[in-house]
């Protein structure tokens, strides 16, 4: 790149880069000196070493923190042999670390790919890669190959080029982050939720809403998140599958103003666009929002747009058990919802995830006296004890409502239960 081309970028950033050195090696017969300079023109029938020695110079003229090489593949055609360009760079290496910089080497991999040998050479190795998926914008990964004398955290780490920079989401380690002692539960205030919840949802814990479509998953959620918000604690809300503003209308139907918590400050909704965003980078959207705002609850609606959106995510699972584990480390009551397929009867999920879950709720449609009712249960608890029993759930204009038990039915969750014989 040329400078003109290099402030062309930066000026994209809004950086400023006039105290920056720039020396463009793509003029090299203008920079040598006339004995220096050879009698052909193109740069790469220039002498290595005339080209090592002009650019030591020019450090040891401005004596700078940071050097830049960008890139070594063109000294990687001058010296035209595999152990002149190592004798070179190990040379150029030795002279540098004698003036205690910081040296970037950057290398495209036009040439011949990875190069081992200065991998070798290097104290540090990064590499970059893009991927482009199928639908939706590309994804960047980067991948810390060696660093010496650091304990860096190794993978792939997606980031993303945005305006001022770039902003990186290192995978996410429930292990590398302060585990924070939390107690007490998030009551829903609603007496018989609560009942079936045995006193409510533990706080570090991760709950899971599943049930077919329309069985009011997310108003469930929400009813957890009113709750905390009227108690003051701020909640995040990731919408996947639902505008913001459908969100607002139906809970505003269901006397939950959303709106004015929103202003409030103690609620934060965000629409996730699935064909844009990473696992990585949604888990570092997380954490960032959790070490810089307080709050106490998040949902996720659903876990079906978080899974069909990265289809090609072979280890999506181990993602989401790293992004549980950091959040129940952290505190933080977290909600997940999932949607089964079917209606009525046998329910099938696109991926089995109970397991990752400390509690686990259940709701179904089941058919009675000609109308289609909604149920609620919880089977399974790991923090205590619970209702086995199964409830009737309505929805109206004062929010949710939960009945009590339905026992005079059986086989409520097969969706067309049988009334039991009266003995």
């Amino acid at each position: 790149e040329t400078k003109k081309e290099l402030d062309r970028v930066a000026r994209s950033h809004n950086w400023d880069i006039d105290k920056i050195n720039i020396i463009d090696l793509s003029m090299l017969e203008k920079l040598l000196s006339p004995e220096e300079q050879n009698s052909l023109f193109h740069p790469s029938d220039v002498q290595l070493n005339e080209v090592t020695e002009m650019i030591l110079k020019k450090i040891d003229t401005l004596k700078p923190l940071r050097i830049v090489f960008d890139s070594i593949s063109e000294m990687r055609l001058l010296a035209e042999t595999p152990l002149k360009y190592r004798r070179t760079i190990l040379s150029l290496k030795q002279s540098l670390a004698e003036k205690e910089t910081t040296v970037l080497f950057l290398d495209d991999l036009s040439v011949s790919g990875q190069d081992l040998q200065i991998h070798s050479i290097a104290h540090g190795v990064i590499n970059l890669t893009r991927l482009n998926n199928e639908f939706g914008g590309e994804r960047r990964r980067l991948r810390v190959a060696k660093l010496r004398g650091v304990d860096f955290i190794g993978g792939y780490h997606d980031f993303v080029i945005e305006k001022g920079g770039i902003a990186v989401y290192p995978r996410m380690t429930s292990a590398n982050h302060e585990l924070k002692p939390s107690s007490g539960v998030l009551k829903s205030k609603s007496k018989e939720l609560d009942s079936l919840l045995g006193g409510g949802l533990d706080r570090g814990t991760a709950t899971l809403i599943m049930g077919p479509a329309g069985t009011s998953k997310s108003t469930i959620a929400t009813k957890y998140i009113m709750s905390a918000n009227a108690d003051g604690e701020k909640a995040l809300y990731f919408t996947f599958d639902e505008t913001i503003n459908n969100l607002v209308k139906r809970s505003s139907s269901l006397g939950m103003d959303v709106e004015a918590n929103i202003r409030k400050g103690l609620l934060k909704i965000q629409k996730v666009d699935p064909a844009e965003l990473s696992p990585g980078a949604f888990a570092g959207v997380i954490r960032n929002a959790i070490q810089t705002e307080n709050f106490k609850v998040v949902v996720i609606d659903s876990l079906n747009g978080y899974i069909q959106a990265m289809p090609q995510e072979q280890f999506l699972i181990l993602q989401l058990h790293e992004l549980l584990a950091y959040l129940n480390n952290q505190g933080i009551v977290t909600i997940l919802t999932l949607a089964q397929s079917g209606l009525i009867g046998s329910m099938n999920s696109p991926v089995d995830l109970t397991y990752l879950a400390d509690t686990v709720i259940l709701t179904r449609f089941f058919e009675a006296r000609g109308a289609v009712h909604k149920a609620i249960s919880v089977i399974k608890k790991r923090t205590g004890s619970h209702e086995s029993s199964i409830r009737e759930f309505s929805l109206g204009p004062n929010g949710l409502q939960v009945g009590p038990m339905l026992e005079e039915f059986e086989g409520v969750l097969t969706g067309v239960p049988k009334v039991k014989d009266k003995k």
